[in-house]
């Protein structure tokens, strides 16, 4: 190991006011602004100490970025092999959508079956090296399923909160591990209203999106993973389905980290575009409005259950690094996901989950738009396996 730390984080930092909070503490949110948290890293001293070329020779997985995340003792990490998932280029989707460089990022390769195993493999562990016994979560689904895993892995108490109309795979696999599952009438939103309340009363950690600092940093790891791949180089584009938003800020952070570093061989950064469906679309209301924050939407149907969040706590954050990329956000139809789920899967043999499916609807219409030019590195991610919906729309 060429540095004698695990991790050069210093300190928490209020993503509004700029308060800064110590990392060897438990914290929630900005206690003055309830603005997120994000995690800060000593970057000039790992630039020094971390060699980039070294962490591509370690055995493969989210941890071998350990001193860009956040646990100090490697004994405290709680993982189950998440973390470089599969990058695969797309030629026949390309061709049949007029694009030369369209790739993947198939995250349903992840311990649980979608990207939420490496935020809450972070959250986890940086829970249990603060000496958190039980942790609680509201869930569209596959983000419990997640907590689940962890939590047993962690012997850690695990409560969940979902709506009742869940994908069975995410209540089975949650029940399963020995999390506490409690079915919710309503959205996401309820659920995260009683959980909230649940963990205010009795003292559970409540691990939310952007409610606690440590997910995001498991979520940035895919923008470290793609610059790897690129050769340190970054994709012209990034289409990403958005619903908490922690991968898209997370990518922004990890974008910000590697320019510090002095890792990229150019400092040219993607263009980020925000994908919801059109019966949940606060993101992109907001965004074309030119709004700062995201009004609460009303009455959320989707058949992409990880979409159907009515407003993410993270909004700000969301917007103003979709604005700072000079991205853009759309919205597709339930009937668009569910055309580019079978011309995936027949084209290219991948099963997506319908939140990877929307990135793919979203490119076409950014494609009629002219917005993206037929030879740009365009990078979709598919944030989950099909499977998981067998029930719903099998």
């Amino acid at each position: 190991m060429s540095s004698k730390k695990n991790s050069y984080v210093t300190d928490l930092q209020c993503s509004d006011c700029g308060m800064l909070l110590s990392a060897n503490e438990i914290h929630t949110f900005c206690p003055d602004c309830q603005a997120p948290l994000l995690v800060n890293y000593d970057l000039n001293a790992a630039r020094g100490h971390v060699d980039r070329d070294e962490i591509h020779r370690r055995l493969k997985g989210m941890w071998r970025w350990h001193e860009l995340l956040p646990v100090c003792e490697p004994k405290n990490i709680v993982t189950l092999g998440e973390g470089d998932a599969a990058l695969l280029h797309l030629p026949r989707m390309g061709n049949s959508l007029g694009l030369t460089n369209l790739f993947v990022k198939d995250e349903s390769s992840n311990p649980t079956g979608s990207f939420k195993a490496r935020g809450l493999s972070a959250a986890v562990s940086k829970a249990k090296e603060l000496g958190i016994k039980k942790v609680i979560i509201p869930t569209a689904g596959n983000a419990g399923g997640a907590m689940a895993a962890y939590a047993a892995r962690a012997d850690m108490q695990a409560m969940i909160y979902m709506p009742k109309d869940t994908p069975n795979a995410n209540i089975v696999e949650s029940r399963i591990a020995g999390a506490e599952v409690i079915l919710v009438d309503g959205l996401i939103s309820d659920a995260a209203g009683m959980a909230g309340i649940k963990a205010r009363e009795e003292g559970w950690f409540d691990v939310s999106t952007f409610k606690e600092p440590y997910r995001m940093e498991g979520k940035k790891i895919m923008g470290y993973e793609l610059a790897e791949a690129f050769n340190w180089e970054l994709p012209d584009v990034i289409i990403y389905p958005t619903g908490g938003g922690t991968g898209l800020v997370g990518m922004w952070k990890a974008f910000e980290e590697l320019e510090q570093l002095g890792w990229l061989n150019n400092t040219k950064r993607p263009r980020m575009v925000s994908v919801q469906a059109e019966g949940c679309a606060p993101v992109i209301k907001a965004f074309h409005a030119g709004a700062s924050f995201c009004d609460f939407w009303l009455g959320a149907q989707t058949i992409a259950s990880g979409l159907r969040v009515p407003k993410s706590f993270a909004d700000r954050l969301i917007l103003a690094n979709i604005r700072a990329s000079n991205g853009t956000a759309l919205a597709v139809s339930d009937a668009a996901i569910m055309e580019f789920r079978k011309k995936l899967a027949a084209l290219e043999g991948i099963f997506a989950a319908p939140e990877g499916a929307a990135t793919l609807a979203a490119v076409k219409e950014l494609i009629a738009q002219k917005w993206i030019e037929p030879d740009e590195r365009v990078v979709i991610f598919n944030t989950g396996s099909g499977l998981k919906y067998l029930d719903l729309i099998g």
